[in-house]
């Protein structure tokens, strides 16, 4: 196996290679009798991330400090926000943190911290992008947004030559955008292009807590912090876009190193609509992994360095993947499949940029 754009695959019966690594997966599972969500090692790192997120709020609320000083903890909270966003509300939104499903519907809206919808997110993340992955104007992580081109399908402008440089603005203000505008605009995106069966009463009640969402969560961090407590207006202001800006860079980045990287594919359907590939060669083709011996990392990021073996199987806990990913590897070079990884995290996003790069040239 190499590096992402040195190899030519060639397939050999690779009909059979999904059937074939489902089995081992399958099997891994039952002989060492551990089931497929999340253990005490993901609950212990949840509990982890959201103490590290509510606790410098909490103190803020509660002890004089000087500004510097809460905008320290703003940016600690920054950290935690994209680790909850990576490594528990992912999980718990694939059903895959814990087998009760209490406990998993309940991590899923640890969302609602990022200022997010977890009706939205399912249907742009499990449903849109987990189906037509990097197929354009379907897989909404590759359309263009605002002044970036992420799909080389897309109509390329002037201005895009230069996105490689104000791209980390644009991912900087993700989270900002989500918990202000995003959720109403895929609301109604969704609704018009009947993206769900439901009613009009049903789609009511979902942008009623939408609403209700979002008046909760501004009234949190501004109306509790500054007209209840009396904190600083500008401190506050400037902190939350601080946290905003670091959780926002994060999340962009790492979920773009997966797809939006060299090598991967931009499949087009045929003039009937259908992408002529198999589903699992199709994951394959369109996702990369990176750094995958780095522990930390892994940790912090929630498997997500770990994408082939999370599209293959998202119902299975990122704190699996380390040990499938050599089942996966293995059985892909077996059947002479792609397995497509950047060893290290500087050489993803040199290779992240790199493409950007391209994108933007005439």
């Amino acid at each position: 196996m190499g590096e992402i754009g040195s190899v030519k695959w060639v397939k050999k019966d690779a009909a059979h290679f999904f059937p074939t690594l489902k089995k081992r997966v399958d099997g891994y599972f039952s002989s060492h009798q551990i089931k497929k969500q999340g253990n005490s090692r993901l609950y212990i790192k949840a509990a982890i991330l959201l103490t590290t997120y509510i606790t410098p709020f909490v103190i803020m609320l509660t002890v004089p400090l000087s500004g510097g000083i809460q905008l320290a903890l703003w940016s600690l909270m920054g950290f935690a926000l994209a680790g909850i966003g990576m490594s528990v509300m992912h999980d718990a939104n694939h059903g895959a943190f814990s087998k009760n499903k209490f406990i998993n519907e309940a991590m899923a809206y640890t969302l609602n911290m990022l200022g997010g919808s977890v009706s939205n997110w399912k249907m742009q993340h499990n449903v849109l992008h987990h189906t037509y992955t990097n197929v354009a104007e379907m897989d909404e992580d590759i359309d263009d947004k605002l002044m970036m081109r992420f799909c080389p399908h897309s109509e390329r402008k002037s201005y895009h030559r230069f996105q490689f440089i104000y791209v980390i603005f644009f991912y900087s203000i993700l989270t900002l955008y989500w918990v202000t505008l995003k959720d109403f605009v895929q609301f109604f995106q969704y609704r018009k292009h009947h993206a769900s069966s439901e009613d009009k009463r049903s789609h009511a009640q979902k942008l009623i807590q939408i609403i209700l969402m979002k008046i909760g969560y501004f009234f949190v961090f501004f109306w509790l912090p500054i007209g209840i407590v009396g904190l600083p207006v500008g401190i506050t202001i400037w902190g939350f876009v601080i946290m905003q800006a670091i959780a926002g860079f994060i999340l962009a980045l790492i979920f773009q190193l997966a797809h939006t990287v060299e090598g991967t594919s931009h499949p087009l359907p045929n003039e009937l609509g259908v992408i002529e590939n198999d589903w699992a060669m199709h994951q394959l083709q369109t996702t990369a992994n990176f750094s995958r011996k780095n522990r930390f990392l892994s940790w912090y990021v929630g498997g997500l360095n770990f994408q082939v073996e999370h599209h293959l199987f998202p119902y299975i806990s990122h704190v699996h993947y380390p040990e499938i990913s050599e089942i996966v590897r293995t059985t892909a070079e077996e059947y002479g499949v792609p397995y497509l990884e950047n060893k290290t995290f500087f050489g993803a996003v040199s290779s992240h940029f790199r493409f950007l790069y391209q994108l933007g040239k005439a």
